[in-house]
């Protein structure tokens, strides 16, 4: 029982790294097995993953903010790497929304260089609209990469992540110093009021 303790408090990182892992996976499926059920899988398990990595490690009080860090990293990666995927094997579904597209990796690469540039770090938010973009990728991945379609999901995905993406760099503008954690734009204005009054 003594040695299961320290292995159990390495199990939230086990399941970010696992999701991170996922994005080769998910890549050697479209070039060499594209399969329904493997997309499926992967998509499930990094769902799920998502999910649970933060509440396990709030449970057993390892929820720090370099952990935290962590997992939006692994966010990322494995979502870029379903995105190529789309590319290789629906390239219509890009090209039709090429436009929304664009302006969402805009935002991205603006959020990543501000942050970048006042925090010297990325942000690590999981914002309530973040936390809801999570499961709107999930379902317009798995429209686009199980059954091959765009339609309303896809959209959804795409559309949300712009008023999430929108709302992070707002918190980002609000926020004097670096915070992980923050899950909406009133948070940040709360937090703000609360590190000038204590100066």
């Amino acid at each position: 029982m003594r040695s299961a303790t320290p292995l159990l408090h390495h199990l939230p990182l086990f399941l970010t790294l696992l999701r991170a892992a996922l994005a080769p996976v998910m890549i050697l499926l479209a070039y060499y097995l594209p399969s329904s059920i493997g997309f499926a899988s992967c998509l499930i398990v990094a769902l799920v993953s998502d999910i649970y990595d933060g509440k396990i490690a709030r449970r057993l009080g390892v929820a720090t903010a370099n952990l935290r860090r962590l997992d939006s990293i692994a966010d990322s990666i494995f979502y870029v790497a379903a995105t190529y995927c789309v590319w290789h094997l629906h390239k219509e579904i890009i090209t039709d929304n090429a436009v929304p597209l664009i302006l969402l990796l805009a935002l991205e690469m603006a959020r990543y260089f501000f942050d970048l540039a006042k925090f010297k770090r990325e942000a690590s938010y999981h914002m309530w609209s973040s936390k809801l973009w999570g499961l709107f990728l999930f379902a317009g991945f798995f429209s686009a990469l199980v059954f091959g379609e765009s339609g309303y999901p896809v959209c959804l995905a795409i559309y949300w992540g712009l008023v999430a993406d929108i709302e992070g760099l707002l918190i980002s503008m609000i926020l004097p110093v670096w915070k992980n954690d923050v899950p909406s734009f009133v948070h940040a204005l709360k937090l703000r009021k609360s590190l000038q009054t204590s100066e």
